[in-house]
């Protein structure tokens, strides 16, 4: 269980570095069109897409990474003021039965959406445009490495819970 838990937040550390890549990028491709269209009149859409594409890739891929790092929304009526043993309880039972049948219904009815895109070599109707499978196949894979850590977060609250001296990321009350 331990190897599986460090192999998968080593994954997510990678896809964080990548989303942080990915959202850099995009705003200098968006800087960049901005520049072009205003001061020269020249515009593309395979630049306006990519953008899309990148802040695509940085949603699905940094999404793990939040997760692992304790970052990601909840309910803070239900969560905020319990003790950590409590809210370990409340993680391991969202992520059983809300997370993970939520990443897999998603994988599930995405997979094919994407295949049929790679299959029919889609393209944007944008003149211009870019393939739209890659973007497309960011869904099942996204919410497939979001579901690893789903996984690897449920297995540390199990550790947490059996008192095998798991460190769990400390919970930041949003502030009001």
């Amino acid at each position: 269980m331990q190897a599986f838990i460090r192999l998968i937040d080593g994954l997510s550390r990678a896809l964080g570095v990548l989303a942080a890549w990915a959202l850099l990028l995009a705003c200098a491709i968006s800087a960049g069109n901005a520049v072009l269209r205003y001061a020269f009149s020249i515009g593309s859409n395979a630049w306006l897409e990519a953008q899309w594409y990148l802040f695509a890739l940085a949603v699905m891929a940094g999404a793990p990474m939040l997760l692992r790092l304790n970052e990601h929304v909840r309910v803070d009526v239900v969560y905020g003021g319990r003790e950590p043993r409590t809210r370990a309880w409340i993680d391991a039972l969202g992520l059983l039965f809300v997370l993970l049948p939520v990443c897999a219904l998603v994988v599930h009815l995405s997979w094919q959406f994407a295949l049929d895109s790679y299959h029919q070599h889609e393209l944007s109707p944008s003149a211009g445009g870019l393939i739209r499978w890659p973007v497309k196949m960011a869904i099942p894979v996204g919410f497939a490495l979001l579901a690893l850590q789903g996984l690897a977060e449920f297995f540390k609250r199990v550790q947490y819970l059996r008192g095998q001296g798991v460190d769990l990321p400390q919970y930041e009350r949003p502030l009001q």
